[in-house]
């Protein structure tokens, strides 16, 4: 796998599937009914309604891009099959220098990133070190708070 590729898992992928269809076919007609409804308020200058529904037809057609972006540019990635080193889609348990508590994290790719739900981006600083590393190896990382050693407890 590339370091500069971007990954979706496929479960994230029909999610967005999903969403994008919704928002090409409901939410595209609600905005673009909202217009006419603005329009047909008279003068267009002064019309507040016709703005408000303009803005929400630019933040609809930029998530719409966006969303196309992500599944056009994207590389579907499965769950690791339980290889000995760490890549997209490995759990990773690690503990930090001097410390017995032990934090597990999800490889996945920056789109599905979530630090709340254990799952660690690849660009980050921890998923960077951790790349293609494997189970006992130790890895350094610098963040705003300084240097931070993490011991790789275990791979799946």
């Amino acid at each position: 796998m590339q370091k500069d590729d971007e990954y979706i898992s496929i479960e994230r992928k029909k999610a967005l599937e999903i969403e994008l269809h919704e928002l090409q076919t409901v939410k595209r007609k609600e905005i673009l009914e909202n217009l006419e409804y603005a329009k047909s308020l008279g003068d267009l200058s002064e019309n507040a309604e016709y703005h408000q529904a303009r803005d929400e037809q630019g933040k609809l057609e930029e998530r719409i891009a966006k969303i196309e972006h992500i599944i056009k540019a994207s590389k579907v990635i499965s769950k690791a099959t339980g290889g000995t080193s760490i890549d997209i889609g490995s759990k990773v348990v690690v503990s930090k220098a001097g410390s017995d508590q032990k934090q597990e994290y999800e490889i996945v790719g920056s789109e599905e990133a979530d630090m709340a739900q254990g799952r660690l981006s690849h660009r980050s600083p921890l998923g960077v070190a951790l790349m293609g590393k494997t189970k006992g190896d130790v890895v350094d990382i610098e963040s705003p708070r300084g240097k931070s050693s993490y011991k790789i407890v275990s791979v799946e």
